[in-house]
């Protein structure tokens, strides 16, 4: 149970946030204007089901129009209320700031819980509520661009998407009303895996540094490191799946709603995901250890902790029996600004939500440019990067002939150097870039300011510097 003095989500965002503008030079003005949320727009619409109407409330927020459009995700869940998204759209601000994608914070969400509800029944809720959204400008193209969320996915933005466009039957920009789309609906390959990646890469900058792996305690690279997930929803699973299969780490705990499980050894990701699916839990797993109490993995011995569904699930009450050395934040606000001192006061390592989960809004990024350019990533240089490659290819073989077998070319290079870069490859590569270069800018604010002791200062610094130089450019 979360501690009665705990800080909600809100109130830990606007701490941070002071905490970081405490430490900079703006004008008390500019601070406020980049503090409050400009505007919440609640929606109350009816749908008819099973044979009466039912009404449901949803939220549009925007936080920061100092870039437009402003971006953000749609949740559906029972418990979304106006002080959450709001600390959520405020959030998308600074995250979006941090990577440089152009896009000012939003957020949306309906009071729903999808379990309860057939897909039809579903599919008109959300096209009722996309309806009374656009009608408002609330969705579109080059003023506020949804994604999915915690409760939604490809399916809820196809029906987003389908809806804009009949209701706008002449925008040639229809399908970039909203990001998050199945690949047939003008989405982008990439996408659903997103986060999880972007978690990944995160993790991969973090481990290139020696003075960062210092602060942690940590040395080595990712390879052997033990991880533990909570959350193998599509975020905490493409992350664990990523950094077990390819960086070699060693997911050894799993944290879902009905308990967790725990295997020293290792947990086989896609085995443990297919039987949550199929079971609705990960009670009965075999070999693994299981817990009905998986909050308590949070406290398991590891070196990387993960948590990456729920806000606030470490808290006063339990961050002091934290040991793993670094936490990255793959959820949004899953660590209070009251454990967030506990724990920067024993010297964990926390890689900070605003960037770390940064890597959904960067793909969507790239799928709104795709959509506005009207041609997928690739087709027009593929081949013709295919060509430049054999010329090298050709003359390689004719030294090889030459050599008379003293030197020869290994067995898969060829393949692997003729191959052209297709969308998906491009996609991961401009994510790995963004991913770097904003974990760079943060790492340089922490190692060089001694007023500057933890990551998550240094991303509030360096997102509220930009968001201001935007408000400045404005004349504010």
């Amino acid at each position: 149970m979360m501690s009665p003095k705990e800080p909600t989500f809100r109130e830990s965002v606007d701490m941070m946030f002071n905490r970081a503008v405490a430490l900079m030079d703006l004008p008390p003005g500019l601070v406020e204007k980049i503090r409050v949320c400009n505007a919440t727009y609640t929606v109350r619409f009816g749908v008819r089901l099973r044979g009466d109407i039912k009404t449901f409330t949803g939220y549009r927020s925007v936080h920061s129009e100092h870039m437009e459009p402003v971006k953000g995700g749609i949740r559906f869940a029972p418990s979304v209320n106006q002080d959450e998204v709001e600390a959520l759209a405020a959030l998308m601000t600074y995250k979006c700031a941090l990577v440089e994608a152009p896009f000012g914070g939003s957020k949306g969400g309906l009071c729903i819980d999808p379990r309860d509800y057939e897909e039809y029944e579903l599919e008109q809720i959300t096209r009722r509520f996309a309806y009374e959204l656009a009608k408002r400008d609330l969705i579109h193209p080059s003023q506020n661009v949804p994604a999915p969320d915690m409760g939604t996915g490809e399916r809820e933005m196809a029906w987003i998407a389908d809806q804009y466009a009949r209701m706008n039957t002449t925008d040639i920009n229809a399908r970039a009303c909203v990001t998050g789309k199945p690949l047939n609906s003008g989405g982008i390959s990439g996408r659903v895996e997103a986060t999880g990646r972007g978690v990944q890469y995160a993790l991969q900058e973090f481990f290139r540094d020696k003075r960062d792996m210092e602060k942690a305690g940590l040395e080595g690279s990712l390879d052997g490191k033990r991880v533990i997930v909570q959350g193998l929803g599509n975020v905490g699973y493409h992350a664990a799946k990523f950094l077990s299969s390819e960086d070699g780490a060693r997911v050894t705990g799993v944290i879902e709603r009905d308990g967790g499980l725990f295997n020293a050894q290792g947990l086989d990701v896609d085995a443990v995901r297919q039987w949550i699916v199929q079971h609705g839990g990960v009670k009965g797993f075999p070999d693994a250890t299981y817990s009905e109490n998986g909050a308590a993995l949070l406290e398991e011995d590891c070196d990387i902790l993960v948590p990456a569904a729920l806000e606030g699930v470490i808290n006063m009450s339990n961050a002091a029996d934290v040991k793993a050395p670094l936490i990255i934040e793959a959820a949004n606000g899953p660590i209070t600004a009251g454990a967030d001192d506990i724990l920067r006061e024993k010297g964990t390592v926390i890689i900070p939500d605003m960037y770390a989960n940064a890597g959904g809004v960067t793909v969507s990024y790239f799928e709104w440019v795709k959509n506005l350019s009207h041609i997928r990533f690739g087709r027009m240089q593929r081949r013709q990067e295919e060509a430049r490659h054999e010329l090298v290819i050709n003359e390689l073989q004719a030294l090889q002939d030459v050599m008379a077998g003293q030197w020869q070319m290994s067995p898969d290079f060829k393949e692997k150097y003729l191959r052209g870069a297709g969308e998906l490859e491009l996609v991961r590569s401009g994510l790995d870039d963004t991913m770097r270069i904003a974990y760079q800018s943060m790492r340089e604010v922490w190692h060089s300011r001694d007023d500057v002791d933890d990551l998550r200062t240094a991303a509030y610094l360096v997102s509220i510097d930009k968001v201001a130089a935007s408000y400045r450019a404005k004349g504010l």
